[in-house]
Order: C-alpha cells, then sequence, then structure tokens
C-alpha cells in the first residue's frame, strides 16, 4: 500500500516528546569524527524502495561542496517510521537531521524536538522555495524545517481494461457517479478484476469530505464538524465501494503493498494513489494513465509536504543547515526528483518544475499540476497520530458493516473531540 495509506501505531504525546528534548545531549546526533569530518545521520521514509540510488546522487554532490561532511542515510518504511523516531528522540538517540511530513511536523515542533534553523542559517535567501510550503514549516515566526519535495494524489487508471470492457476513460470532469459506473462495469470477480482502489481511511476521509462540500473542523478548529451529512456522504462514498468494486479487508488479509501488487498486475482498473508510484510503473506491461480524482459537489486534491529538519540536540547544526538547504533546494536536488519521478521539489521556479511534464509516462502529468488548483490540506492538531487513528479505526468499523456511517462517525466526532480537549 502507499504510505499515505499505511498509518499505524502512533506519535508519543507531546510531553514525552519534550521530556526526551529536555534530557542532555550527550549521546544525541553523531559525535564521532574521522580525519576531521563531520558525521551526519539523516533518517528519511520517502526515498526506500524506489529512490535510495537518486537520494545518494544527492547526498555525493553535496559531499563534493562539503568534503568536511559525511552524510549517513538510515531509512525505514513508512508505517515504521515515526515509531522508530518517536523512539531515537526519547532516548537520546535521534538523528541529527530527518524527514517530517507536514501532518506531524506540528506535533515535533510544539514539543521543542527541533532546531529554530534560523539560529544556524545566517543571513540566506528564501525565494528559492514556494513561499506557501515555505511557511507550512514554521511555527510561531521560526523556521524549525526546509520543505523538500511535495506531492499529490491523483486517479491511475489502466487503459487497457478501459478499452476491453469499452468504457470511456476517466476525464478531469467526472464525479463520483461517473467513477462509481464505470466501476460497476469494470469489476470482474470471477477473474480477480476489481474496478476501483480507495481505501477506508482518515487521509481519504478529509479530502472526500471536503468533495462533499463539509468541514473536518469548525472554523475555529475547537470541535470536530465532519459528523455532518456531508460527513455521511463522504464516509458511504467510501465504504460502499469495499465488497463491491473494491476487495474487502479480509480479502486484503493485511498482505503488505496489495494495492500496489493489484495495480501492477493488471487486476485494478482505477486507484487512488500518489505520484510518488510513477517511478514503479515504469515496466509494467499494459497502458496507463492519471487524471484529477472525481469528485462531488466540488474538486479536493490532497497534497502531502515533506520537508528536513533537524535534531534540536545536534552537536552539528551548521552542517544539519548546510545538508537540510542542498537537499530541499539545490539544483541537484531538483533535477534529480524530477528525472526520476520522485516527489517534486517545492521550488518557485517555474522552468525547473516544467521538465517534469517532459517525461512521455504517464502522458497526462498535467494531471499532477492541475490537482494542484484545489488543495485539500489535512487537518492538523497536536495529537494529530491518535486523531488519525481514531478516524480510521471507526471507518474500518463501518466498513466491516459493524457499525453504521452515522454511528462510526459520531463515535468518531467524540473521540476528536477529546483530543481537541
Amino acid at each position: 500500500m502507499s504510505r499515505h495509506i499505511k498509518i499505524v501505531g502512533a506519535i508519543a504525546a507531546a510531553a514525552l516528546l519534550a521530556t526526551a528534548c529536555s534530557q542532555g545531549s550527550a549521546t544525541r546526533g553523531t559525535t564521532a569524527e574521522a580525519g576531521g569530518k563531520v558525521t551526519l545521520r539523516y533518517f528519511t521514509f520517502s526515498a526506500a524502495p524506489d529512490h535510495v540510488k537518486d537520494l545518494d546522487t544527492i547526498e555525493k554532490a553535496f559531499e563534493k561542496e562539503n568534503p568536511n561532511v559525511d552524510v549517513v542515510v538510515e531509512t525505514a518504511p513508512f508505517d515504521q517510521y515515526f515509531t522508530k523516531l518517536q523512539t531515537s528522540i526519547a532516548g537520546g538517540t535521534a538523528p541529527d537531521t530527518f524527514e517530517l511530513n507536514y501532518e506531524n511536523f506540528v506535533t515535533y515542533a510544539s514539543a521543542g524536538s527541533l532546531l529554530d534553523l534560523g539560529t544556524v542559517a545566517g543571513d540566506v535567501d528564501t525565494s528559492v522555495y514556494a513561499q506557501s510550503s515555505l511557511d507550512a514549516f514554521k511555527r510561531d515566526g521560526k523556521q524549525y524545517a526546509l520543505p523538500a519535495s511535495f506531492s499529490t494524489v491523483v486517479l491511475f487508471y489502466n487503459k487497457d481494461l478501459f478499452d476491453k470492457a469499452g468504457v470511456p476513460a476517466p476525464t478531469a470532469d467526472w464525479t463520483w457517479q461517473d467513477e462509481q459506473a464505470a466501476a460497476e462495469k469494470l469489476t470482474d470477480k470471477k477473474k480477480g478484476v476489481y474496478g476501483d482502489f480507495q481505501p477506508v481511511q482518515f487521509f481519504e476521509f478529509y479530502k472526500t469530505l471536503e468533495q462533499a462540500g463539509g468541514e473536518f473542523l469548525s472554523a475555529d478548529g475547537k470541535k470536530s464538524a465532519f459528523n455532518s451529512p456531508q460527513g455521511v456522504k463522504a464516509a458511504t462514498w467510501l465504504v460502499s465501494k469495499v465488497g463491491k468494486t473494491m476487495p474487502t479487508e479480509a480479502e486484503i488479509g493485511g498482505t503488505a503493498d496489495y494495492d500496489t501488487n493489484l495495480f501492477k498486475s493488471g487486476k485494478l482498473a482505477m486507484w487512488h494513489n500518489g505520484i510518488w508510484q510513477f517511478a514503479g510503473l515504469k515496466d509494467v506491461p499494459f497502458e496507463w494513465d492519471v487524471v484529477v480524482e472525481p469528485g462531488d459537489s466540488a474538486k479536493a486534491s490532497a497534497v502531502f509536504h515533506n520537508a528536513v529538519a533537524a535534531s534540536s540536540g545536534t552537536k552539528h547544526g551548521k552542517e544539519a543547515w548546510a545538508w537540510a538547504r542542498f537537499l530541499s533546494a539545490s539544483d541537484t536536488a531538483a533535477t534529480t526528483r524530477i528525472q526520476s519521478s520522485w516527489e517534486l521539489p517545492p521550488v518557485s521556479d517555474q522552468q525547473v518544475l516544467s521538465g517534469y511534464l517532459k517525461d512521455p509516462e504517464p502522458a497526462n502529468r498535467q494531471a499532477v499540476f492541475d490537482s494542484l488548483k484545489s488543495i485539500a490540506l489535512p487537518p492538523v492538531i497536536k495529537r494529530q497520530q491518535e486523531m488519525q487513528d481514531a478516524v480510521t479505526k471507526e471507518l474500518s468499523e463501518a466498513a466491516a458493516g459493524r457499525k453504521s456511517v452515522q454511528d462510526a462517525l459520531t463515535a468518531a466526532a467524540a473521540e476528536v473531540d477529546a483530543l481537541l480537549g
């Protein structure tokens, strides 16, 4: 499954992280020096498994420009990453630098786990970044992380399956109803072919909620607002696919990367997933393309921001800043990401981004940029992971038929309100 699907475990409460950050920093960071070099640890989830070599290219270029720094890269799958990061911070062994997504940034910044990069950056021009991306990783006016990449979720589709079934291919004007009608025609359970795959979980719910015209939180952010007619409509849209046009949880059986393998095997017609999947589909034996996701009363596309942060306990603040800056804004990093169809660099130079459209597969790469016209950012609270888990758990109950959609949303809203309180 994709990384935004596999959210498991929990980030420790802010109090735990704050306690960890107040501990002595004797074991934090890497103090070993070899031949006068600084060893800088970097922990990431987005490079593995498809872009480890691309990250290595960026790392080598950085080390050539900074011969006094040796970057040691550590990776973990997304479903294990934040548990491991939490443990290392709590144990005083945090990496010098690490990757953070937008959703979890607030928790770490609020807990004092992150280095204020402004204290080591000096007078550095930040105009290279798209301002909205840069601002996303500020807290109380301080820059606690540098935006390194962004990606969007689009609708992948198997062109061969559509052609064989005589079903018109998806367009940017499609609605939920169009998607559902096509999915029903394309599903053939006897052949193991499914028409659609869209996970029933938090990350899909907040987006479909916006597509239905609803809001996740109240305007002041102090209370849940998703237990509404729009919320019921959005959750019903997700739940109604299970067992009909997409497999059930029991059929998936906890199999890792089930949806990815299903699509690659040519047995999934439509797939809601992120552009980070492009590189892994280069060799599939069928034609495929992408389109902006269908909406209901409105369009809304999920956009994920990742950033590079430094541990507040690192002993190598200046080197951490230099690495974060290079990884997020250098020409090498931007070019490498674009050429390898990795997540896109959050740079302000549109000429740099225009190169992304030159890759012929998928043909409709313009959909990636079109999806940015209607961005749905995830709601963020201090107890982020607990909120995500609570919503996903209740939606899973509805998907399994153990609760009605309304009862599931009522229970989820109560849990979220308790977290906000």
